[in-house]
């Protein structure tokens, strides 16, 4: 198996964020949201009191919260949040849910960086902004949904995602511009460009590891990285492609001529 143990090597791309000028045009996404910490204690925003209703934007100029409570109408100057997209260490989407990762220390938290969280209380659901940033941002976008189907759907193999009390069950599906994990439990569902992932690592042909850039302070170097055992057995020749695939993706020309040299042979 020439590439199992071959791990990626170079310089990654840096793959800034594009200027806002050309990011989202002309649309514009508003929510009603919760920001707060409901989701942590399981109960309705109108039940759970340590947060905020408000409106949430997504334009060309970033992302921003404005208070729409009655605290915040009988208050001089309800609170206004913004970060421009230069400023998001990680924006993480899931179909009704949005956190934003800052770079601003959060002083109750040690210096840990402060992270907003923000529940739909109106609306359907945060895929339509989804379907545009996922085609602008950069690595900092993590996609907590699972695409109706990848691109040029190249194969797919139903797996146990190992998590770390239990697991959880679903299919990966590999496409030509990206990765889906199609879990039974949706907040464990994620879509993968090929340049949101750091890594492929494999230990035989009934196990996967996918590192990727999605921030987990518990992980090594504050990449997330997501095991699965496969329900099937993953040939050399998907394996070799697929690690071929993420390293051309990451700007890298590497092994070239892998290809033609088999042929060749």
């Amino acid at each position: 198996m020439a590439f199992r143990t071959e791990k990626r090597v170079g310089t990654l791309l840096s793959g800034l964020l594009l200027a806002p000028a050309f990011l989202l045009g002309q649309q514009t996404f508003r929510y009603q949201v919760w920001h707060g910490h409901s989701r942590l204690y399981s109960l309705p925003p109108h039940v759970h009191k340590a947060g905020d209703a408000g409106t949430l934007t997504i334009d060309d100029a970033g992302v921003s919260f404005r208070q729409t409570s009655k605290k915040a109408k009988r208050a001089r100057h309800p609170e206004v949040l913004h970060w421009g997209y230069q400023d998001i260490q990680q924006l993480k989407i899931a179909p009704k849910s949005l956190t934003v990762l800052t770079y601003q220390d959060d002083k109750w938290k040690l210096g840990a960086d402060r992270q907003y969280d923000f529940d739909l209380v109106a609306g359907p659901t945060f895929e339509d902004a989804y379907r545009v940033l996922k085609l602008r941002l950069d690595q900092r976008f993590v996609a907590v949904i699972a695409d109706a189907a990848p691109r040029a759907l190249l194969w797919e193999i139903p797996v146990k995602h190992r998590i770390r009390f239990g697991g959880d069950q679903g299919v990966l599906q590999v496409g030509a511009g990206e990765i889906v994990y199609r879990s039974a439990r949706s907040k464990e569902s994620r879509t993968w460009r090929y340049e949101d992932i750091d890594n492929i690592s494999t230990s035989g042909p009934f196990q996967l590891t996918i590192t990727t850039f999605e921030r987990a302070k518990l992980d090594y170097g504050s990449r997330k990285e997501f095991n699965f055992e496969l329900k099937e057995r993953l040939g050399e020749s998907r394996y070799n492609d697929l690690w071929l695939r993420l390293n051309r993706a990451q700007g890298l020309n590497v092994l070239g001529s892998y290809r033609e040299q088999v042929g060749a042979r």
